[in-house]
């Protein structure tokens, strides 16, 4: 098909340079994939780059200490990939792949945190398996392309777009058609206001753009309201460090390290008899502030308390934090 051809030679010329698109190596492309999901490419430049010198292949990967994981990953936030990205290197690393990546999209897909589009991406890059890998951005073009008014959070709408591509990608480089896609989308055929139609090399074909309805286009449900969690965290330091604890193995942010924190909002009184009752005096005065993070259905509403404290031997499990203890953004901005 003549858009096709278009959109997969203006790819060629004038497609970003971006450090993953340098490699065919399975296991590079699915780091980048897997850091991508929810991040801006310029933020994970350096979270690719650091996390392959150190972490080089599967088995690497599969070998690494959580804390030493997590820490690579700190500040890229959905801690849960990291975790999916050792489950998955393990069971490469312990079965018959013998530490390659599975060099089809069907095997791929077995693979804890692999799911349609990044399964898709691998095959179809790493291995030249004409497979479709249909992202956000690829949802918005094809809705643009095609006038197609179903809601793009439907999940029947992306199996419509997965099922209309499958037999349009060239077999001879499926992973140009597929990036081709995702970079139309990223670039000229954006989320949230006006497409740069006038930049497209696919315009001609685009029905919405015939139609002048490029702004109505696509459609797009609403986000459900976020649950708003109210706390208190308290930024306590002891000889210049501060003290906190590693996190349940279950649950948002599983396994990393934080301050400590009590449910609701503390009063100042109600603040200091929560430090008398864990015997931690205060060296001055306690100091509060408002901290806010959002995750993607949650709102941490936090009072924080901040201190120098005395603490002759702190509740179990508390230690001295540095740098080896990875912190998540939500705590980081309470200290």
């Amino acid at each position: 098909m003549d858009w096709i051809n278009q959109l997969t030679q203006w790819y060629r010329e004038s497609a970003r340079d971006l450090p993953w698109r340098r490699t065919k190596d399975a296991y590079a492309i699915w780091i980048s994939e897997v850091m991508l999901q929810q991040t801006r490419v310029a933020a994970v430049i350096p979270y690719y780059e650091r996390f392959l010198a150190e972490l080089p292949d599967v088995r690497a990967l599969a070998a690494v200490d959580d804390d030493r994981l997590h820490k690579l990953w700190e500040g890229l936030g959905y801690y849960s990939r990291a975790r999916n990205l050792k489950r998955a290197a393990v069971i490469v690393s312990e079965t018959t792949c013998g530490g390659v990546l599975p060099d089809h999209y069907d095997a791929l897909l077995q693979l804890p945190g692999i799911g349609e589009y990044t399964a898709g991406a691998i095959a179809s890059i790493a291995y030249g398996e004409p497979v479709p890998s249909v992202d956000g951005n690829v949802l918005r073009v094809y809705a643009r392309l095609f006038a197609v008014e179903k809601d793009v959070r439907d999940l029947s709408f992306r199996k419509q777009v997965r099922a209309a591509l499958l037999p349009l990608i060239p077999k001879d480089d499926p992973g140009v058609f597929n990036a081709a896609l995702m970079e139309l989308g990223a670039t000229i055929c954006v989320p949230n206001g006006t497409p740069n139609c006038g930049e497209c090399p696919i315009r001609t074909f685009c029905e919405a753009y015939k139609q002048g309805r490029t702004a109505e286009l696509p459609v797009i449900s609403k986000k459900r309201t976020r649950k708003i969690v109210q706390k208190t965290v308290f930024a306590l330091m002891q000889n210049g460090k501060p003290l906190g604890y590693r996190r349940p193995d279950t649950g948002l942010l599983a396994g990393l390290w934080q301050p400590p924190e009590a449910d609701g909002v503390l009063s100042d009184v109600q603040a200091a008899e929560w430090l008398g009752e864990r015997n931690l005096r205060p060296i001055g005065e306690l100091r509060f502030y408002e901290r806010k993070h959002i995750f993607t259905h949650i709102e941490w509403h936090m009072r924080v308390c901040a201190a120098e404290v005395a603490a002759e031997e702190p509740p179990k499990d508390w230690v001295l934090l540095d740098e080896t203890h990875a912190l998540p953004t939500a705590y980081k901005i309470c200290l």
